[in-house]
């Protein structure tokens, strides 16, 4: 592995251990709401952290940018991008699917990316023109080639509701074209299984960069394609994301611009 990543698994491994041990003390965390079902705790405060300070032992001019405590401006080019918990409100009511996500960004590309689920200890790794792995085994997106036997995966708007019409059209119009679809809660895992094949595509709007950062790139190193959903490529800034193999993203795509016609 690339000494990033290895030190982007060291972060990620011991930030979930930590996750794992809070889990048993939930009851007695302090709870912030951030904004409208916007949650954050100690754990998620601790857990980044953990993840900065090993970062910054090794590369200590590099630009982080984390979920809990914003822009750490550095004068490097390279920026690495965290969500230390994502699923938090999971985590909050015991719901064993969270994960944490860490990419690396050079030159407005993520450029490694890891996403570690502590439950199952799953490991998401990838570089740019490397592939991607899960607990050393590589990945590739699902083979399907018809939406109609596709199992996919999405977030509903929870924290901003200005694209809910918008997103409950699209819904309505991919129902009886999927074979099922899934809400689990932490987009970067979810991402990650689109990379594993485990689910054969991904959408959803209001998300941040450090939700998709790492994941992206998996999607992308196992064949996959990643787009906003009206098919934009530069999702990185944006506020949605639609990502699946080559042919069930183009059919999600025409689905979406048909279900907006007049």
């Amino acid at each position: 592995m690339h000494p990033m990543v290895n030190i982007a698994v060291k972060a990620a491994r011991a930030a979930g251990k930590m996750i794992l041990r809070a889990q048993d003390n939930v009851d007695s965390l302090t709870i912030i709401e951030k904004g409208h079902n916007d949650f954050a705790s100690q754990v998620d405060k601790a857990a980044e952290e953990i993840i900065i300070d090993t970062i910054k032992r090794v590369y200590p001019h590099h630009t982080i940018l984390g979920e809990e405590f914003g822009l750490l401006e550095g004068d490097d080019e390279t920026q690495w991008i965290i969500d230390p918990l994502d699923g938090t409100t999971n985590f909050l009511h015991g719901f064993p699917q969270f994960c944490i996500s860490i990419g690396v960004k050079q030159l407005d590309k993520i450029i490694h990316g890891v996403v570690y689920d502590p439950v199952r200890d799953e490991l998401f790794s990838a570089t740019r023109g490397q592939g991607v792995q899960m607990n050393g085994r590589r990945l590739r997106v699902s083979n399907l080639d018809k939406l109609d036997s596709a199992l996919l995966g999405t977030g509903f708007p929870f924290r901003e509701f200005e694209n809910l019409d918008q997103y409950l059209t699209f819904f309505k119009g991919l129902i009886p074209n999927c074979a099922g679809i899934r809400r689990a809660g932490a987009a970067a895992l979810d991402l990650a299984y689109v990379a594993a094949g485990r689910l054969d595509g991904f959408w959803e709007f209001g998300l941040k960069p450090w939700d998709v950062a790492a994941a992206s790139l998996m999607i992308q190193e196992a064949g996959g394609w990643v787009t906003t959903i009206e098919g934009n490529p530069n999702f990185l800034g944006a506020k949605s994301i639609l990502a699946a193999p080559p042919k069930i993203h183009q059919q999600m795509l025409d689905l979406y611009h048909q279900s907006f016609k007049s």
